[in-house]
C-alpha cells in the first residue's frame, strides 16, 4: 500500500504543471463541540472544546490546468472545558489531510478561485499527553471548502482558505457523545510556487 501511494505521489509530482508549498495560519471554530461526560459518586462531569487558532503546511500539485491534489498538516490549539466548573486547559488537535481541488481559472493565472473536498484524520491530544507517545483519540472524517490563490510573483503566492472538517467525536470512554464534531478553518497562507 505504501509503495502504491508513493508511486501515485511521484507520478503526480512528475506530471505536475506547477507545485506549491504553503505555510498557513488562522482560526479554528468548533461546532457541536459538546464531547459528552461521565457520572460517578460525586456527580456528573461534562466536557466541551473551545474555539482556537491553527497553523499548518500545504503541498499542492497541479497535474492538469483546472485540477489539483493537496496534502497537508494542521496543528490546532484549543481548550478542553469542564462545563460544571468552567475550568479550561489547553490541548491540541493534529490533522493530516488530502483534498482534490477544482479551479475556476487555468494553471498560471494570477487569481485562482477553487473548490476542495477530501478526507482527513484528527488526533485529539488531551492535556498531559502527546501525539508521539500514543496519547490521543484519532478520528477519520471528511472535509470540504474552497478559497482563492493569488500569484504575487513568478515564485511567490498568497492564499485564503475556508474549510469545514467533520468527524466523529473523540474520547470513546465518554457517555452521551452525539453527532459529528465540526471544525471551521479560516486561514491565510504564503507560499512558494514552482
Amino acid at each position: 500500500m505504501r509503495t502504491f501511494f508513493l508511486m501515485i505521489l511521484g507520478t503526480s509530482l512528475a506530471l505536475a504543471q506547477s507545485a506549491e508549498f504553503s505555510v498557513t495560519g488562522g482560526v479554528s471554530r468548533l461546532n457541536n463541540n459538546q464531547l459528552g461526560g461521565f457520572s460517578d459518586a460525586s456527580g456528573t462531569t461534562n466536557f466541551s472544546l473551545r474555539d482556537g487558532w491553527r497553523f499548518g503546511f500545504r503541498t499542492t500539485v497541479n497535474p492538469m490546468r483546472f485540477f489539483g491534489h493537496e496534502f497537508g498538516y494542521g496543528y490546532n490549539r484549543t481548550q478542553l472545558r469542564v462545563e460544571e466548573t468552567g475550568t479550561e486547559t489547553g490541548m491540541a488537535i493534529h490533522q493530516g489531510f488530502y483534498n482534490f481541488l477544482v479551479y475556476a481559472t487555468p494553471d498560471g493565472a494570477k487569481v485562482r478561485p477553487f473548490a476542495a473536498g477530501g478526507a482527513h484524520f484528527s488526533n485529539y491530544t488531551p492535556p498531559g499527553t502527546s501525539v508521539t507517545s500514543g496519547g490521543g483519540s484519532a478520528k477519520i472524517g471528511f472535509n470540504y471548502g474552497g478559497g482563492v490563490k493569488f500569484r504575487l510573483s513568478h515564485m511567490f503566492g498568497l492564499r485564503f482558505d475556508v474549510r469545514q472538517y467533520q468527524n466523529g467525536k473523540p474520547f470513546d470512554f465518554l457517555q452521551n457523545r452525539k453527532g459529528l464534531i465540526g471544525q471551521l478553518e479560516v486561514s491565510l497562507g504564503f507560499g512558494l510556487v514552482i
